[in-house]
């Protein structure tokens, strides 16, 4: 059953509108143009280091498949080309692969060809007791511990007891040897949400807010009664809000992720001050063909943001954290109503 439930999500984001109708806030977000960037476009460095790896672009190809035999293709291209442009990349849930022998290999194809890549593990919260094997599985750089409630509440065959996912969290936490990312699967992450995070030992907080993919979309499309997922489609905090609302209330390192589809909204992501960005859906329809078109995705978007990266003269990432930016609109709003200043980030000199 879990291993239908994969393919039918996958075909369900390939072949349908499965994103939100709200947008991520990015377009509220002005980067200041710099007339005299005095940089040297050629120079410019978008390396980082995350979590202990080097990775030559802030990008992660966040968690797409695994678990069904039709995603060991789709996982295979995604890691050459991951492999090959030294980015990282993420799995899917690796619960099918650990109770099903038989379909472990359409995850463990990721670690073949990316040998030296950084992977991220996957388990849901509840699922302590899988960490160990999924960190084995792909010796994993990092593991990600998916937080879905509201795919959870739609989905048909959905987990809806979520007590006790602060003290599974924290005993995942304190029971492995490598870095701990919460990550949310398409509806953001509060403030206090974050702070809680923080407090229990997760290392990295991945966003996934509203704005891209949608979740609830997805499982509508499997539910005999579409009413509450049409109703929830757009449920969440927009990926910009939640992105700041995050940095604003914890220390950790920030993947902001959720309907980011370029290096430009990129680059006003990491100059809000978060360390990576995350993309899913851009690379599916490329993930089914060849490595060679994924890796023209990857390129595209490194040109993208290192433009960015000129015109406000920035000539590393730190520097791009720093640079000056305006937040208009309903963003703006909407922080104004969480007390968070706006105006600092346009007053960076």
């Amino acid at each position: 059953m879990i291993s239908d439930r994969k393919l039918a999500h996958l075909e369900i984001c390939k072949n349908n509108n499965v994103e939100h109708n709200r947008t991520t806030g990015f377009e509220d977000i002005e980067l200041v143009h710099r007339t005299l960037p005095e940089v040297n476009f050629e120079d410019i460095d978008t390396s980082i280091e995350f979590l202990g790896k080097r990775l030559d672009s802030p990008l992660i190809i966040s968690a797409i498949t695994g678990g069904h035999e039709a995603s060991k293709e789709i996982n295979k291209n995604l890691a050459i080309a991951t492999e090959n442009t030294k980015i990282a990349m993420g799995v899917g849930s690796q619960r099918a692969g650990i109770t099903h022998e038989d379909l472990t290999d359409t995850f463990t194809i990721v670690r073949d060809y990316a040998r030296r890549a950084m992977i991220i593990g996957n388990i849901g919260a509840p699922q302590v007791e899988y960490a160990p094997k999924a960190i084995e599985m792909l010796d994993c750089d990092a593991l990600a511990i998916h937080l879905n409630p509201l795919q959870e509440i739609i989905q048909p065959e959905g987990d809806i007891n979520a007590e006790g996912y602060v003290e599974s969290i924290k005993e995942i936490c304190s029971g492995t040897n490598i870095p701990i990312i919460a990550k949310e699967t398409g509806a953001g992450i509060d403030g206090r949400d974050a702070k809680i995070l923080e407090d229990i030992g997760v290392d990295a907080i991945d966003i996934q807010g509203v704005g891209g993919t949608s979740w609830a979309a997805v499982e509508t499309y499997r539910a005999e009664d579409p009413n509450l997922g049409n109703l929830f489609w757009d449920w969440g905090i927009p990926t910009a809000v939640s992105t700041i609302e995050v940095l604003e209330n914890t220390s950790l390192p920030v993947v902001s992720s959720g309907g980011i589809r370029n290096g430009l909204e990129a680059a006003k992501a990491i100059s809000l001050g978060a360390d990576c960005v995350g993309m899913a859906l851009p690379f599916l329809k490329y993930a089914y063909e060849i490595p060679e078109l994924i890796e023209e995705k990857i390129n595209q978007f490194t040109r993208e943001l290192k433009t960015a990266m000129f015109l406000v003269g920035a000539s590393n990432i730190e520097e791009l954290k720093q640079k000056r930016l305006i937040i208009t609109g309903k963003t703006r709003e909407i922080l104004t109503e969480l007390n968070i200043d706006t105006k600092k980030y346009a007053r960076r000199i």
